[in-house]
């Protein structure tokens, strides 16, 4: 994947994604900072605590975690992340994040960033990618993900809870990967 990459969003708007750097500390915790408290309750960590998104930056590198971050001006507006095992039972299966800022989602950021997280995997030889989704929260990723082959593999029933203590289903999706977009 060569970065940066110009693209423009569906409304005309310009933004460049290239991958995260260890300069971009303030930048990423402003953006995590940006997204509203709704939509981080059913985050993995507290992207509001400093020594979460410190933890990232000096992990570039390092690891199975792979990074990319799209900007607009100097402000990053997403960030997304392929997860790896690299050892075990699961080490064949990449685990997808996404997070893009509200007034830039439904512009297809997120599929940009999905697509270049997918040939990442390729490269990496993994051969399934597992995207985790909130029913009722995350229906317009979902509906993406399904546009690009990932499908349905388990939902968990009354699997998370909001902050006001109300259950919701997680739905597990899979996407198996090919050698090349050849393939599909």
């Amino acid at each position: 994947m060569r970065y940066p990459k110009e693209i423009i969003l569906k409304d005309g708007q310009e933004a460049v994604i290239r991958h995260l750097e260890k300069g971009d500390e303030s930048a990423l915790r402003a953006f995590y900072s940006r997204i509203p408290e709704a939509d981080r309750w059913y985050m993995r960590y507290d992207v509001t605590d400093p020594s979460v998104i410190r933890k990232w930056i000096d992990g570039i590198g390092k690891g199975n975690v792979y990074s990319i971050v799209a900007f607009s001006g100097e402000k990053i507006i997403a960030h997304a992340s392929l997860h790896m095992r690299g050892f075990g039972c699961t080490a064949h299966v990449g685990r997808l994040r996404i997070m893009v800022l509200p007034e830039y989602r439904h512009k297809r950021l997120g599929t940009w960033m999905l697509l270049d997280l997918i040939q990442l995997a390729m490269d990496k030889g993994l051969s399934e990618l597992r995207a985790d989704f909130v029913a009722g929260i995350e229906d317009a990723a979902v509906d993406s993900a399904v546009k690009l082959d990932f499908f349905k593999r388990a939902v968990l029933e009354d699997y998370v809870k909001d902050p006001d203590g109300n259950r919701h289903d997680m739905i597990i999706m899979i996407k198996r990967l090919h050698k090349d977009w050849g393939d599909f």
